[in-house]
């Protein structure tokens, strides 16, 4: 079963805007499926394929030479010699959507494009499986919770491998491989404890320090692992919205997960009956709400900023967005039951950001949408839809 991917048209979208177009995110997204699938009139080149490498590595120009146009070249930044040749080609020719590139590791890949190829390329993202994608097909369950622990990488899916050995294999196979090329991992049980414990801080304020002390590392390893991770697409910060209405403000960035399987599983969650009594319950459907926007504004190739508010005195907003002359400000809460209180944060944002035009939102574990005077009530499948 192939499901569709909504990058497919965000990558269409640009074949006439730029000579290059990269597609970057994390391993086992689904890249390689996409661009077979989508872009069938493109020559595919897998450069983890040793004879391509050795090839394109020993003589670039013959090896280029092969296409006359439209070639997907997979694991580029594996010959990242073929770069400079890449923009000489497309200077030389002028042909839009010559070449799709992919890859990924985002620092070995960005490196590159930021050196030979800036002015030439499109940069797209896709991450695993997001709502709308999932419900398209039928696949998203009606239970939030159901869907979290499961994860939203497509082998899952695809092959109907269970979650549990999926991700297991996924830390062994792809993870701890991925950062060990971008950072020196001397001690792997130190790193693995590391990662655990990144999970138990999702949704949390980022307090490395603390962090590199339950490892016994220093602060500058545990600074260098936290950047393979985000650079590996695993892991990503939220910052802080910047102004503070008279407010003292927290200044530090939330950490989170870009997909709840991967943290489910490395905080021993294998099933909804242990959530319920979770204490992390809350957080887990924080960052599957937060990871599912970010999620969907790559995948639609459509941005906006994205923050946290907190204040000293411990008032929060969870999310924050910036839209075309205001905000958007979300409460996001498990719960399948509406309460006034559930409000307070938004409200009180609202009223000390009375120079701001804010439309509130609560999104929560339900499935009915309402709209209050209060704010509106979204049910958390149909957040996003970007």
């Amino acid at each position: 079963m192939v499901i569709k991917r909504k990058i497919a048209a965000s990558i269409r979208n640009m074949l006439s805007k730029y000579p290059v177009i990269a597609l970057t995110g994390p391993r086992q997204a689904g890249k390689t499926t996409v661009l077979k699938n989508a872009f069938a009139d493109y020559r595919y080149i897998n450069l983890e394929n040793p004879d391509n490498r050795h090839f394109a590595e020993s003589d670039p120009n013959a090896f280029l030479a092969q296409f006359s146009s439209k070639v997907i070249l997979d694991e580029v930044q594996r010959v990242p010699s073929l770069f400079s040749y890449i923009q000489t080609l497309v200077d030389e020719s002028g042909t839009m959507g010559q070449f799709i590139l992919s890859g990924s590791q985002n620092f070995h890949l960005m490196e590159k494009i930021t050196q030979s190829l800036a002015g030439r390329v499109a940069i797209l993202k896709l991450f695993p499986f997001d709502h709308s994608e999932l419900k398209k097909e039928n696949l998203l369950n009606e239970d939030y919770l159901y869907n979290s622990i499961k994860g939203y990488y497509p082998a899952i899916y695809d092959r109907n491998i269970p979650s549990r050995t999926f991700y297991s294999n996924y830390i062994q196979t792809y993870l701890l491989r991925d950062v060990s090329e971008l950072v020196s991992i001397r001690n792997m049980r130190a790193f693995k404890r590391f990662i655990a414990l990144c999970a138990t801080r999702a949704g949390q304020l980022l307090n490395l320090n603390n962090i590199a002390n339950e490892c016994d590392i220093t602060q500058p390893t545990a600074k260098s692992w936290l950047s393979a991770l985000e650079h590996s697409y695993i892991v990503f910060t939220l910052n802080p919205y910047y102004k503070n209405f008279k407010k003292r403000i927290v200044k530090t960035p939330k950490l989170y997960f870009y997909d709840t399987g991967l943290l489910c599983h490395l905080l021993k969650i294998h099933s909804s009956e242990q959530v319920h009594t979770h204490p992390l319950k809350g957080i887990l459907f924080e960052n599957m709400m937060i990871a599912e926007y970010h999620k969907q504004m790559y995948h639609n190739d459509t941005f906006h900023d994205t923050w946290f508010w907190r204040d000293s005195g411990g008032h929060e907003v969870d999310f924050i967005t910036d839209e075309t002359n205001h905000l958007k400000a979300y409460e996001l809460k498990s719960t399948q039951t509406i309460m006034s209180d559930l409000f307070k944060g938004l409200l009180f944002f609202e009223n000390i950001a009375k120079d701001e035009r804010i439309e509130k939102y609560l999104v929560y574990g339900g499935n009915q949408e309402q709209k209050r005077s209060v704010a509106n009530i979204v049910p958390w499948n149909k957040f996003g839809n970007l």
